[in-house]
């Protein structure tokens, strides 16, 4: 794939994923903290806080690393920064990014004609079914464009 043929990327700005990691490791520590210095309730509410906490720090982790990458909108689909595809330009069957679709924040949801697998890139994107979620941490001043240039593209397609 030659760089020429990019329409559009959308990633996290700095201070977006620093704010996001930021609130999620403010909860995994605070969580973390209620579960030793205030045990109440029995054992097993103190291990279950530490597990969310400890679950929370590790999803900060996971967020920083995966915001580190970048949508990538080609000629032939829509792809990762590090190259995996989550849908092929063929295989999508509609893009809705209206007010009630269940999307992300500031992102838009990409319909499939079949299955494409699971994946996901916490703040980023996610795959499961025949749905490809794009959006989280990334501005919206960037998903919206890719949207807009996916629903163009395939109405040109379906000759609409």
């Amino acid at each position: 794939m030659a760089d020429d043929d990019i329409l559009a990327t959308a990633g996290a700005s700095q201070p977006r994923r620093i704010f996001a990691v930021t609130v999620l490791t403010a909860l995994g520590l605070l969580v973390i903290w209620l579960a030793l210095a205030v045990p109440q309730g029995g054992f097993g509410w103190v291990v279950m806080l530490a597990a969310v906490g400890l679950s929370a720090l590790f999803m900060a982790h996971r967020l920083w690393r995966a915001t580190a990458h970048s949508l990538v909108l080609r000629e032939s689909g829509l792809y990762d920064s590090d190259g995996t595809r989550l849908a092929a330009f063929e295989e999508i069957r509609k893009v809705d990014r209206g007010t009630f679709a269940m999307k992300p924040s500031n992102g838009f949801i990409v319909l499939l004609h079949g299955s494409a697998g699971r994946g996901w890139r916490p703040g980023l994107w996610w795959r499961f079914g025949k749905r490809v979620a794009v959006g989280g941490v990334t501005a919206g001043s960037e998903t919206k464009p890719m949207a807009d240039i996916m629903t163009l593209r395939l109405s040109q397609r379906d000759g609409e």
